[in-house]
C-alpha cells in the first residue's frame, strides 16, 4: 500500500517477520529494487548474510543508545578495530547481535561495549526513555525542520505578510501630522492588530497534522504533553519573529510612524506576541476540535468576537455593557494590543489643523484620551505585559486540554484491555466440547484456533 503511493521516505518495521531465509531474501531484494528516488528505512530481525549485504547503511543500538551508525560494509572493520573481530565462518549480523545484545552480554563484554560507545562520545545507559530536556530539544528540532520544509506552514504566510505590508505602506505612505493623519494612523494600527494577526489561523491545518502525530506517539509513551507544548512553542517562535520584524518594518517605516528604534521594537513585539496568542488559540481549538473545517470556523469565530469587542470598531464607552463590555472587552487580547500600539504611536506627537488656516493643535495624549478612549492610568509596557500573560494562560490551557485528553485515552485503552481479557477468559470457560472426528490427538484443537 505504501509503495503504491511512491513516497520519498519509506519506513518498514520487520518486513521479513515469519518468513524463512529464502522468502526473506526475495522480499528484501524486491524492496531494494524500489530504492531509486527514495530512502528506505527498515528494522530487521536476524537477517541472513545475503539479506544483510543488501543494506547500504546500518544502525546498531543497545539499551537505547547508538553503538554504530554508518556504512554497512564498514561495520566489520569497526568491530574488529575495537576488539570484536567477526569469526571467519560466522554471519556478520549474528556477530553484531551477539556482541551488542544485552541478552548475550557478560560483564567483561559489557565493559568492552562501553569502550566502543565512549569513542563515539556517548556511554550506554540503561534507561527506558530520554529525559525531559532531551525530549524537548528533539521535539523542538523536529518541529523546526517540519516548519522549514513545509512551504505552507510559514513561508507562504511570510510572503503574504510582505505583500500586505507593502500594500499598507503604499496606501498610508508617509503620513503627516495633520488632523487627517490621526484617523490614518488609527486605521493602520487596527489593520495590523486585527487582520495581520487574524491570518495566523492559516497554520491550523499543519497543526492538526502535528496533533495526530503527537497523539499516536504520546499513546505509545515516547514523550509527555509538557515536552510537546515546549517543543511546538519554541520551534514556532523564530518564524513568527521573522514575520513580525520584516513585514512589520516594511509597513512601519513606509507609513512614517514615530521615529526611533524603540518605538519600532515595541510595535514588532506587540505584533509578535499577538500572533503567538492566535497560534496558541488555534492550538487549543485543534486539541478540542481536530476537524479541519470546523476548527477553522470556530477559531475564526472566536477571533471575530475578540476583534469586535476590542475597542476600535466601537469605542469602549459605546460598547453595550452586557456581554460586549463585560466581560468580552476585558478578555479580548485585541484591547491591550490596540491600546499599547496607540500609546506607542500617539504619545509625544502634536497634530495641527491646517484645513481652515487656524493652525489649531492637539496633543497625542488628548487624542488617546478623547478620540480612542485609551486607559491612560498605566503605560504601554503594562499592555504588553498583559499580552504576554494572556499568551502564558493560553499555553497552560492547551497543556491542560491535551493532558486531560491523554488521561481519557489511557483510561479508555485500559478499560478496553480489561474487557478484552475478561471476554477471552469467559470464552475459554464456556466453549463446548468439540468432537474430534478422527483427529489423532486432543492437542490438534485449541481455543485459539477456534
Amino acid at each position: 500500500m505504501e509503495i503504491l503511493t511512491r513516497p520519498k521516505l519509506l519506513f518498514l518495521d520487520e518486513p521479513t517477520s515469519g518468513l524463512d531465509s529464502a522468502a526473506s531474501y526475495y522480499v528484501m531484494s524486491g524492496i531494494s529494487r524500489q530504492r531509486l528516488g527514495r530512502t528506505i528505512i527498515t528494522s530487521i530481525h536476524q537477517p541472513s548474510a545475503e539479506v544483510f549485504n543488501l543494506f547500504h547503511n546500518l544502525c546498531l543500538m543497545s539499551s537505547g543508545r547508538t553503538v554504530y551508525f554508518g556504512p554497512a560494509s564498514a561495520a566489520i572493520e569497526f568491530f574488529g578495530t575495537n576488539g570484536f573481530p567477526c569469526p571467519a565462518l560466522q554471519s556478520p549480523s549474528d556477530h553484531f547481535l551477539k556482541t551488542i545484545s544485552k541478552d548475550f552480554m557478560r560483564i567483561s563484554n559489557m565493559n568492552q561495549v562501553l569502550e566502543i560507545c565512549q569513542q563515539g562520545g556517548e556511554i550506554l545507559e540503561k534507561r527506558s526513555h530520554a529525559n525531559f530536556t532531551t525530549q524537548s530539544l528533539v521535539l523542538t528540532r523536529r518541529s523546526s525542520v517540519n516548519m522549514f520544509r513545509d512551504l505552507g506552514y510559514y513561508w507562504m504566510r511570510f510572503a503574504s505578510y510582505v505583500v500586505i505590508a507593502l500594500g499598507l505602506g503604499s496606501i498610508y505612505y508617509n503620513v503627516d501630522s495633520s488632523y487627517g493623519s490621526i484617523e490614518e494612523r488609527g486605521l493602520m494600527v487596527a489593520f495590523v492588530v486585527s487582520f495581520m494577526t487574524f491570518m495566523t489561523v492559516g497554520g491550523f491545518p499543519s497543526f492538526v497534522e502535528d496533533m495526530k502525530v503527537f497523539q499516536r506517539e504520546n499513546l505509545n509513551g515516547h514523550y509527555g504533553c509538557c515536552a510537546f507544548v515546549i517543543g511546538n512553542t519554541l520551534s514556532s517562535m523564530p518564524y513568527l519573529l521573522l514575520i513580525s520584524l520584516v513585514p512589520g518594518a516594511i509597513a512601519y517605516f513606509l507609513t512614517g510612524f514615530q521615529n526611533g528604534f524603540g518605538h519600532f521594537i515595541y510595535f514588532a513585539l506587540v505584533l509578535f506576541t499577538s500572533m503567538m496568542i492566535v497560534e496558541s488559540l488555534m492550538a487549543n481549538v485543534a486539541a478540542i476540535v481536530p476537524n479541519f473545517l470546523m476548527g477553522i470556523v470556530i477559531g475564526a469565530g472566536i477571533q471575530g468576537l475578540q476583534i469586535l469587542s476590542g475597542g476600535f470598531f466601537q469605542t469602549p464607552n459605546e460598547l453595550p455593557k452586557l456581554i460586549w463590555k463585560y466581560p468580552l472587552y476585558y478578555l479580548s487580547f485585541h484591547k491591550y494590543a490596540y491600546q499599547g500600539m496607540f500609546k506607542n504611536e500617539f504619545d509625544g506627537l502634536t497634530f495641527t489643523d491646517n484645513l481652515n488656516g487656524n493652525n489649531h493643535t492637539i496633543s497625542g495624549e488628548d487624542v488617546l484620551r478623547d478620540k480612542w478612549q485609551v486607559e491612560m492610568t498605566y503605560s504601554k509596557w503594562i499592555d504588553l505585559s498583559i499580552l504576554v500573560g494572556t499568551l502564558i494562560v493560553y499555553h497552560l490551557d492547551f497543556f491542560l486540554i491535551i493532558k486531560t485528553n491523554e488521561k481519557v485515552v489511557h483510561t479508555i485503552k485500559a478499560s478496553t484491555s480489561i474487557l478484552s481479557n475478561r471476554s477471552r477468559q469467559i470464552m475459554g470457560k464456556s466453549l463446548p466440547a468439540l468432537p474430534l472426528h478422527g483427529l489423532t490427538s486432543s492437542h490438534d484443537i485449541s481455543t485459539d484456533n477456534v
